[in-house]
């Protein structure tokens, strides 16, 4: 009786060793987000407008990296589905929680405000979900996608500019653009989230 050949000892490290310089930058990318989420909270607790700019300018460096990874995976070929993945889950954070939970801090935290902040989180994270099971057919055997179906999640760095702009104007918080008009005793519309609701 033959015995079966031993399992091939795992290396140490085995999933860093796995990792490409493409996955490196996105992970450059998720990192922004989070970097962008920890210091819209820390904005919420000192209301120091250095952080916001600071969470705020954290977007467009995410889109840098965003851009960077795709071309150096093109440029090296070393295109895998653990980047794929890798770099649809650092979009959610950077371009789908980091700017909803900017715009919570910006004054959006109204009940509906929440409502709409966590539909478009949901909306990112769809369109994601969709690219990666419809890439490989888009792609049609070459390296890139020829077209996308859908808005991309990175756009949503224009929402980042706006909120930006607001708090430069000093237009966050209460004296958010648009303001509130009260649509029933307890509750008001909001202009920047569509729907605010209050208690007053």
């Amino acid at each position: 009786m033959t015995t079966p050949p031993p399992a091939p000892a795992r290396k140490h490290f085995s999933m860093i060793r796995g990792f490409h310089l493409a996955d490196v930058f996105t992970l450059g990318n998720a990192a922004c987000g989070v970097g962008a989420v920890f210091l819209a909270m820390a904005f919420m607790a000192s209301q120091s407008l250095g952080q916001f700019f600071w969470a705020a300018a954290l977007a467009p460096a995410a889109f840098v990296f965003d851009v960077f990874d795709g071309r150096i995976a093109r440029w090296r070929q070393t295109h895998s589905a653990l980047g794929r993945e890798l770099d649809s889950l650092a979009d959610v954070i950077s371009f789908g929680v980091a700017p909803a939970a900017l715009a919570f801090a910006a004054g959006l935290d109204g009940g509906w405000d929440c409502v709409l902040l966590v539909y478009f989180v949901c909306c990112g994270v769809s369109r994601l979900a969709r690219y990666n099971v419809t890439a490989e057919a888009l792609s049609a055997g070459a390296d890139k996608v020829k077209y996308f179906e859908g808005t991309p999640i990175p756009t949503s760095v224009v929402l980042v500019g706006v909120l930006a702009l607001a708090a430069w104007q000093g237009r966050i918080g209460d004296t958010v653009w648009g303001g509130a008009w009260r649509s029933a005793p307890g509750n008001c519309i909001h202009s920047r989230c569509s729907l605010r609701c209050r208690a007053r």
